[in-house]
């Protein structure tokens, strides 16, 4: 009963290991050391975890602004000024107002490499061997800092006005079939004089009525082509946007008006009926017939009696 079957085969093992595998090298140069608190962040969207590994990455005075990050990445305006929110209600970024000796208020963000809100009395974060000790500052705004009594009329930054609204794209006064159509190949056979100039089935459909309005106003199709072909710059990236631009800005003044017929008593009076010559059968303008011509009367020959 106890007699060991040595021919027993193991017991099974696992064919495959799961999960991750990490095979780390140490770093000696160029390297940046990030918490697990914002590697692992359960509430930050990934979008906005790999911008604030970027930003610690960055040295200090480097731009990290919305428009900076957009060139630099893929993925727009819109979502980055979304994920540098997140970091912000975090405690991972911070905007801080200084004075400057010119009594300018400045704004300059601040990047902490971990959420300040932890911090004991929320005070300045710990330095790391290779950054400078950094400022204090709120997860909300900070409020606006007390007037100097030594600058009399504090300096503040100019106001940016707002972008005046695009005018709209001229259209014609009345519809005309032969004229849309004119305008339409013009359009789709621009890119025959440029290449960049290729549009799409949307922006022909847009832009077609401010050319028809062109040719309404007895521009012809070749000085309109020739408007919107001229001097294109380079490199041209909205193509769409520059012909629907210069269609605006370019347009010709109305044809003028043509007087319109005389009517009534205004109208002037036929010329006389032909007749012939009595002297030599040219066909002449009189109001009766017998009359003579000019070389006739200068020959010598008159102008017959009234019967």
């Amino acid at each position: 009963m106890d007699t060991q079957h040595l021919s027993a085969p193991p017991c099974a093992q696992p064919l495959n290991p799961r999960g991750i595998t990490h095979l780390n090298a140490p770093h000696t140069t160029r390297f940046t050391t990030v918490g697990n608190h914002l590697a692992q962040h359960r509430q930050l969207s990934l979008t906005a975890i790999g911008l604030a590994l970027h930003i610690q990455s960055l040295p200090d005075q480097a731009r990290v602004d919305i428009k900076t990050l957009a060139d630099r990445f893929p993925e727009g305006e819109t979502r980055i000024a979304a994920a540098l929110r997140e970091l912000k209600a975090h405690g991972y970024l911070a905007q801080v107002r200084k004075r400057l000796p010119n009594g300018r208020v400045v704004t300059h963000t601040v990047s902490y490499n971990q959420p300040h809100a932890q911090h004991p009395g929320h005070g300045p974060a710990p330095a790391t061997p290779t950054a400078a000790p950094r400022p204090a500052s709120d997860d909300v705004p900070p409020p606006p800092l007390p007037a100097d009594p030594s600058i009399e009329n504090e300096p503040t930054t100019t106001p940016v006005p707002p972008k005046a609204a695009k005018p709209p794209l001229p259209e014609p006064r009345t519809p005309d079939l032969d004229r849309h159509r004119t305008a339409t190949a013009l359009l789709t056979t621009l890119h025959h004089l440029d290449p960049r100039l290729l549009l799409s089935e949307r922006a022909v459909r847009h832009l077609s009525p401010a050319v028809a309005a062109w040719l309404e106003r007895g521009a012809r199709p070749e000085a309109v082509r020739l408007a919107l072909t001229t001097d294109l710059p380079s490199p041209l990236r909205n193509p769409a946007a520059l012909l629907a631009h210069r269609l605006t800005e370019l347009l010709p003044p109305p044809a003028p008006a043509t007087a319109p017929p005389p009517r009534g008593d205004d109208r002037p009076a036929p010329p006389p009926p032909f007749h012939s010559c009595e002297g030599c059968e040219r066909a002449i303008r009189s109001p009766q017939p017998g009359a003579y011509c000019r070389d006739c009367r200068d020959g010598g020959l008159s102008t017959p009696s009234a019967a």
